[in-house]
């Protein structure tokens, strides 16, 4: 019964190079045969015992390879004893990989995965578990977006640059991949509803949430400003002179008004021990603008119950400065959520400077311009627009999120440069073999309704072996295996104490995670006929193939929901 249980456990790349790193090193007594010192000082890591492959080159001939190099430190000449190579073939079970197999050969100890019952695990035992992360957490994560606060008026999409357009969009990213690992997501700030910013990221799919525009923040505001004049770190230098210059009470309060008051930021984080602010803060005086961005931020955590609250800054570089004196103010004001940022580079435009409107309308035209091109007459009508509106978002995406966030980014906005519907390029690469996946299970079903085929019999009436084809095995290795364990990095990351207030999360794997998926799949499918003659000899290989490919069109959605991408279904 036990042992079911095991083989009903996904199989996890983590738990397999785990198991195989505790099979290969045994006790470490036995490490060497030499010393227990020089045995302690050269035992390797257990991460780096093991790699797993994913070209397709390697992978024809090995799947988990151990580095010679590393064997040298483990065994006398990189030999193997019998005995643990054994326990490595033996492995089983609790979401380790099926062994089939294993060489020493002079790269090292390679490993080849029981490929058939890998498939099997996979796509007869339901795919769920590879869909989602790969445990559920706990907590409340506030995404605060500074581009999108009142300075002091409501940003619109002629004012909003391009590496501010970058943080709101990678905002919105992290907001979907914390959700989807359990986390309780607010957003930061609320915007008037009726606002031209708010519209035109309706138009990207971003859903950020708004209130109807009268409704004010004043009582909020005048709370953070009176817990700031009371707070111990205040200076209270500014107030002596003006007690000296004989000043009267409304003097003193226009004084106040204009920016007298003033916080040590310095003192702040030194005594509350914050680490990784820059240390030449000094003394911030407190503008009206700050006040309401404070407001904004206790608005979003005012009904928040949960005891651990983590607040993300996500900012660009050039604001980063101005970003932490506002965290260290709110924390003077009495705040006491952990604090966060991630810090975007900049966004580059060589010959040309754009704001976020003019991008978004030069890649919308572009778009239409490349549809029209490609599938002529046909481009008109509601569907279409509806389309071109989705495959601009992806494009728009793909070009600001693919990159890891803390680098610049360069983009083309020549307008002759126009978007491509061919070519491994980013968004639209994605979506149009997205879209493949949906046609050819539109063709599928034609032919079920013809009388051609018949229904997907399940998984556990197919026999795998007919999955021969080394793309095949890519796309179930290199995508469908590993995709649970992507989504969990972005909360894993939040957690690592240290390093102070940046946090680094790759936010561009999802991204290039999906393009490297498409060049894949669009090989795959190039060269293999998937659908092939209404032959009942031939119908178990085909079935395989649908059961595959119905989990990655599966895993698509899952991916493309982490960025507010909805399927594009037919072109």
């Amino acid at each position: 019964m036990e042992e079911n249980i095991e083989e009903l456990s996904p199989l996890r790349i983590t738990s397999t190079v785990r198991a195989l790193s505790s099979a290969l090193r045994g006790k470490r007594e036995h490490v060497n045969g030499s010393s227990r010192g020089k045995s302690d000082r050269m035992f390797p890591e257990p991460e780096k015992l093991w790699f797993k492959e994913s070209s397709a080159k390697n992978l024809r001939n090995r799947d988990f390879l151990s580095p010679s190099t590393m064997l040298n430190t483990l065994y006398a000449d990189g030999q193997v004893p019998p005995a643990v190579m054994s326990r490595v073939l033996s492995l089983r079970g609790g979401g380790v990989l099926p062994v089939a197999g294993g060489e020493v050969m002079g790269e090292g100890l390679r490993l080849r995965v029981d490929r058939v019952a890998a498939f099997r695990a996979v796509l007869a035992g339901g795919t769920t578990e590879y869909l989602k992360p790969s445990s559920q957490r706990e907590g409340c994560v506030v995404l605060n977006c500074p581009a999108l606060h009142p300075k002091p008026n409501t940003p619109t999409p002629d004012t909003l640059s391009l590496g501010q357009l970058r943080t709101v969009l990678l905002t919105d990213h992290m907001g979907a991949l914390l959700r989807r690992q359990g986390f309780e997501v607010y957003f930061c700030p609320t915007l008037p509803e009726d606002s031209d910013v708010a519209a035109f990221l309706q138009a990207l799919g971003i859903d950020w949430p708004t209130a109807p525009a009268h409704c004010a923040n004043d009582e909020r505001e005048e709370k953070i400003q009176k817990a700031l004049e009371n707070s111990p770190y205040r200076e209270r230098g500014t107030e002596r002179g003006r007690r000296t210059s004989g000043g009267g009470g409304r003097k003193a309060a226009e004084e106040e008004n204009e920016g007298g008051l003033r916080i040590n930021l310095k003192r702040v984080f030194q005594e509350e021990g914050l680490l990784g602010y820059d240390p030449t803060l000094g003394t911030c005086k407190v503008h009206r603008d700050s006040v309401s961005h404070l407001a904004q931020l206790d608005l979003s955590t005012a009904d928040i119950t949960e005891t651990m609250v983590t607040v993300l800054h996500v900012t660009s570089c050039q604001d980063e400065f101005r970003q932490q004196q506002i965290a260290v103010l709110w924390r003077a004001s009495g705040a006491t959520h952990s604090q966060r940022h991630l810090v975007c580079g900049p966004v580059k435009t060589p010959g040309s400077h754009l704001t976020a409107a003019q991008y978004l309308q030069l890649r919308k035209g572009q778009m239409k311009e490349a549809s029209e091109m490609k599938y002529g007459d046909k481009v008109e009508g509601q569907t279409w627009d509806d389309i071109i509106k989705v495959m601009t978002s992806a494009t728009v995406r793909f070009e600001l999120l693919s990159t890891v966030h803390t680098s610049p980014v360069t983009l083309d906005v020549q307008r002759e440069g126009g978007v491509s519907t061919k070519g491994p390029r980013g968004g639209v690469f994605v979506m149009y073999n997205c879209a493949r996946l949906h046609t050819l299970f539109d063709s599928y079903e034609r032919g079920v309704e013809k009388g051609l085929y018949p229904e997907i019999p399940d998984g556990s009436q197919l026999d795998f072996s007919a999955l021969k084809e080394e793309g095949e095995w890519l796309l179930l290795f290199n995508y469908l295996i590993p995709f649970s364990e992507l989504l969990d990095q972005s909360g894993q990351s939040l957690d690592c104490e240290g390093g102070g207030a940046r946090v680094n999360i790759k936010t561009e794997q999802i991204c290039k995670f999906l393009v490297s998926l498409s060049k894949d799949f669009s090989s795959y499918y190039n060269r293999v006929h998937v659908l092939g003659e209404p032959l009942p000899h031939l119908f178990n290989q085909m079935f395989c193939r649908l059961h595959l490919l119905r989990a990655l069109r599966e895993l698509y959605h899952r991916a493309l929901e982490t960025l507010n991408l909805p399927p594009i279904r037919q072109l």
